[in-house]
């Protein structure tokens, strides 16, 4: 059987037409390819139609539609990334959002894919702040040098930078070209990279990024660095997204991409200068270049020595953004030859001539030696005073404690401050440092300045306008060139000036026994129980008493007659106070013998009276409720005393305990010991009975350490008694009432602050767990009947420091600073000490009917504006003030106040506000004096040592019904011994400045005939 056969097909080869047409398909492929890439036609029809897309607009209120920026150098120093937090904190500080940027849907998306926002971004920015009426205030705007467009930057900068970092970018040829990508350094950058990795080499390999992706690096990626390949494509697609934002033609974007950077571009920072971005800063912080000098050389001939030399800074600056912190700091070998290599490639490209060339290369760099950094001019502090004021504000409303970056923010600020009055205030103190001037205005002799030198007196003046819902503040000036804010830094002893408390707390007492005792009858009133010793209670019920009628029984009645009530000025009485035995004298000996009402003394600021007043003031809060510590004294035989005075000191001890854990909540160890020793007049004893319960576990040496740091005196304790009251003052040795009691300091308050040593972050809950045993003891010694008289005594120490812990609430609604009184009838003298600022602040409470208002320095922060995060930010329409004194109380102590100005110690102000009809305006303050210093006594009262530490004067008063603040003259240190004046230079102060105040106190209506009116800052 013949052998089947299969035949055998030819393999199938493609026709060569077919093949033809492949290739031709990929050749123009190929074509449109590199079409493509060297015109960018169909990509910039694209991302031009997907840009106009990406847009925003500002409306009315918080915006649902926006995105803010993750954390990166640009959004980070202009504050955008952080303005969720700034907003969150502004909340809860009774600020609104008013307006703000609603982002477009597409925009919206490009962002939650991760792209950075499209829109012309800002490069010299920083804080401003206007005043009331718009006026600048104060400006920091980075970088401060700087090309306001393309033309103004010199062509051989330009020229240079895009031959070494971007040659095509600004080829004419093809207006649509993307200037994000340059495929040509893109492949071998790429390909570099391949090679290292298959190498296994580390070597650098050329950079891929144009410069419109390096400034999206350097401004929005973190850390202004590229972390990876994706980082790398969200830089490429925001460039080229921002390069196409102005339409398909991208001459104009890439024009400006060469002047971004020249702006912008990262060169690190020095000290005293801080961040520096941009080439104009760059040759003035580190060759110590003016900008103005740069761009006139380099625009002019280059071929003499001085042009080489600032080309070659200028070309240094472009090579050491690569790595700045190294080549301008310890790299500057580095940095010079990299320079010098660069010079020549440029010279051979014929960038630049060989001439030029040579001559460069023979001046050698010195950025570290060279210094641009400006000193801060003479005076700056003082005529700075009011925006820094704004600034520190802001600062603690935004939670940014540094005014470095505050002032680098993307903020407009208008402030309630009025630049005029402001610095014609501020003129008229530094001209009164000037004896002349001094004397011109009446600032010399009797209670003025004497003999003193004037330069040497610190002047600080606050002045605050009432409005609706809250006070503006329109003046804060002082004279003192640091930078120290005497009026709210300060801790000052202001003398009477807190007698205009001690009158706010009288009268508030008067208000409560108003209250108590109005609604009943004479039978109730006479059957009412009151301790002899509670003398305010019993005179409201004597008045009540003996004035049946109604119109004798309102509150306005009742305050007038406690104006009226008579006191002793006798200075030759003992005070039992502080925990010793005190005498007082008065400013004027003629006022000695006097029987004087509560309204004369206020004129005159007749010492003694006030201290009576205190003192009623203090067995009021002492004997005010049936269960205080004082009532429980009156019966010792009481069965039921025990289980009462078990529930008593759990009740009383919990109360007080509270005040005094918010009072050292989140304070560390050194700022609570601070707080806790601000309240005594250190003496070794005190301040071995704080040691020894603070810190019971610390070495004699420790506790030695601590006596002598914190004694005023320069006489250190010996180390014999050191070690003897060591153990004299130990827990194992003595009760902590009873060093409660030596320390003049509560004594729960020291068994707190040393349960918070040990135990830090402690809650609440836990202390009072911890204390319940310390809450009884406290008080259960008071009721020991063994040697009475002398227990009487420590228990009348005790109880005057509780009494001290309510007056200080109250005077802390009134706005007074400070975390403690000195538990002394001398606080009504001004030994609590006090702060203008805060003074004035209760001279608004007065002026406002009793209602404390915010004091507002910030009237609108405009954050980012012109930009996708734009936010309008303003105090919030809802009412702030809280009614903190009865309006009754509050025109009563008005009323008081003026007589001080009419017939009293301030009576050289009562002209000075005057209309221009010729009214005069009604003035109303008090005054004090504070001559501070530190004197140790021998055996027998023989006087040691004395030492000068501050002398102060103060007037706190109100212009009107709508002006109010403070005016202060302050000299520290030994030279106040130089001086003895008195409050009246403050009064005669306020005079003098009433001219520099009276435009706005009353505005003109128009500048100029037929203008229209001037605008002016309204409460």
């Amino acid at each position: 059987m013949p052998e089947l056969q299969t035949e055998k097909k030819p393999p199938r080869r493609f026709k060569p037409v077919l093949i033809l047409i492949l290739l031709l398909v990929l050749a123009v492929i190929a074509a449109l390819a590199a079409y493509e890439m060297r015109t960018s036609t169909m990509q910039a029809e694209f991302f031009a139609r997907l840009a106009s897309r990406l847009d925003y607009k500002v409306g009315p209120g918080p915006s649902s539609t926006i995105r803010f920026p993750h954390d990166s150098p640009y959004d980070e120093r202009l504050g955008y990334a952080n303005l969720p937090d700034y907003l969150g904190k502004l909340q809860t500080r009774h600020y609104a959002i008013e307006s703000q940027a609603r982002q477009s849907p597409k925009m919206v998306e490009m962002a939650d894919m991760g792209l950075f926002a499209t829109f012309r971004e800002k490069t010299k920015v920083g804080l401003t702040i206007l005043d009331c009426r718009g006026a600048p205030l104060f400006s920091s705007q980075f970088p401060e040098r700087y090309y306001d467009g393309f033309d103004k930057a010199p062509a051989l900068l330009v020229k240079s930078l895009l031959f070494i970092e971007n040659r095509e970018l600004l080829d004419t040829k093809n207006p649509k070209r993307n200037p994000a990508v340059e495929w040509d350094r893109f492949s071998k950058a790429v390909l570099d990279k391949s090679l290292s990795v298959f190498t296994g080499g580390d070597k650098r390999s050329a950079g891929g990024s144009t410069l419109a992706t390096q400034i999206e690096k350097y401004r929005h990626s973190p850390d202004g660095r590229t972390s990876s390949l994706s980082e790398k494509l969200v830089q490429m697609a925001s460039a080229t997204l921002r390069a196409y934002q102005y339409g398909e033609d991208t001459t104009r974007a890439r024009r400006q991409v060469v002047v971004d950077y020249l702006n912008t571009v990262p060169l690190s920072a020095k000290p005293g200068y801080g961040e520096v971005n941009g080439i104009g800063d760059g040759m003035w912080v580190w060759y110590g270049r003016k900008f103005e000098d740069v761009n006139r050389v380099l625009n002019g001939r280059i071929d003499t020595p001085q042009a080489a030399q600032m080309y070659k800074e200028a070309l240094s600056l472009m090579i050491a953004q690569r790595r700045p912190a190294h080549y301008l700091g310890a790299g500057g070998d580095d940095l010079e030859q990299l320079t010098n290599t660069h010079l020549r490639v440029l010279a051979q490209a014929g960038v630049i001539s060989p001439a030029l060339r040579d001559a460069a290369m023979r001046m050698p760099l010195k950025p570290s030696a060279s210094s641009g950094v400006a000193q801060p001019a003479a005076n700056t502090f003082v005529t700075r005073k009011a925006s820094n004021a704004v600034r520190t504000h802001l600062g603690g409303l935004l939670g940014e404690s540094r005014l470095y970056n505050l002032d680098r923010l993307d903020l407009a600020v208008v402030a309630t401050l009025d630049s005029n009055a402001q610095n014609a205030v501020t003129a008229v103190l530094r001209e009164l440092r000037d004896a002349e001037k001094a004397g011109a205005a009446g600032l010399t002799g009797k209670g003025m300045l004497g003999n003193g030198d004037p330069s040497k007196v610190v002047y600080s003046f606050t002045l605050l306008e009432r409005g609706e819902k809250a006070n503006y503040l329109r003046v804060q000036t002082d004279n003192y060139d640091q930078p120290l804010d005497i009026n709210e830094g300060a801790k000052l002893d202001l003398g009477s000036t807190a007698k205009l408390r001690t009158l706010v707390t009288y009268m508030d007492i008067v208000d409560q026994l108003h209250k108590r005792f109005a609604g009943m009858d004479a039978k109730m009133l006479r059957s009412t129980v009151i301790d002899p010793k509670d003398r305010m209670s019993q005179w409201a019920v004597e008045y009540f008493t003996l004035n049946q009628k109604a119109e004798a029984r309102t509150l306005p009645a009742i305050l007038e007659a406690a104006l009226e009530r008579k006191y002793s000025a006798s200075p030759y009485e003992g005070f039992f106070t502080g925990g010793g035995l005190h005498t007082f004298g008065n400013f004027s000996k003629l006022d000695d013998r006097k029987i004087m009402t509560v309204r004369a003394a206020l004129r005159s600021s007749t010492n003694l009276v006030f201290v009576r007043m205190m003192r009623d003031v203090v067995r009021y809060y002492m004997f005010q409720l049936p269960g205080s510590s004082a009532a429980l004294l009156a019966d010792s035989t009481d069965p039921r005393r025990a289980e009462y005075l078990a529930r008593f000191a759990d009740r009383e001890g919990r109360e007080f305990l509270t005040r005094f854990y918010n009072k050292y909540r989140g304070k560390n160890l050194a700022e609570a010991e601070k707080v806790l020793l601000a309240s005594l007049r250190p003496t070794p004893t005190r301040l071995a009975n704080v040691h020894r319960t603070i810190a019971p576990e610390a070495s004699v040496a420790q506790f030695g350490k601590f006596l002598n740091d914190n004694l005023v005196s320069a006489n250190e304790v010996d180390q014999e008694r050191i070690e003897r009251m060591y153990v004299q003052y130990s827990p194992a040795n003595m009760s902590l009432a009873d060093r409660g009691y030596l320390a003049t300091i509560h004594p729960l308050e020291l068994w707190l602050v040393g349960y918070m040593r040990t135990h830090p972050g402690a809650k609440f809950a836990e202390i009072a767990d911890a204390s319940v045993r310390e809450r009884q003891l406290v008080y259960a010694w008071l009721f020991n009947t063994h040697r009475k008289h002398a227990q009487d005594r420590r228990i009348a120490g005790l109880l005057e420091v509780e009494a001290f812990l309510k007056i200080h609430a109250q005077w802390k609604k009134m706005g007074y600073p400070f975390d403690s009184l000195t538990p002394s009838y001398a606080t009504t003298l001004g030994a609590s000490a006090d702060r203008p600022a805060s003074l004035a602040e209760m001279m608004g409470i007065i002026v406002n009917g009793g209602v404390r208002k915010p004091t507002q320095r910030i009237d609108s922060m405009h954050f980012a504006q012109g930009t996708p995060y734009e936010t309008l930010v303003k105090p919030a329409k809802e009412a702030q003030g809280e009614q903190v004194l009865a309006p009754e109380v509050a025109a009563a102590v008005s009323e008081a106040i003026r007589g001080v100005v009419s017939d009293g110690t301030a009576k050289r102000v009562k002209t000075a506000f005057m209309m221009s009809d010729g009214q005069v305006i009604a003035v109303g303050g008090k005054t004090g004096t504070g001559d501070q210093r530190f004197e140790v006594y021998g055996a027998g009262g023989r006087l040691i040592e004395s030492r000068y530490v501050n002398r102060s004067a103060t007037f706190v008063f109100n212009i009107g019904e709508r002006f109010f603040g403070s005016m202060t003259a302050y000299v520290a240190g030994p030279s106040a011994a130089d001086y003895d004046f008195t409050s009246a230079l403050p009064v005669q102060l306020l005079a003098t400045l009433a001219p520099s105040l009276m435009p706005m106190i009353e505005p003109p209506k128009t500048a100029v005939a037929g203008a229209a009116p001037l605008k002016v800052c309204g409460g």
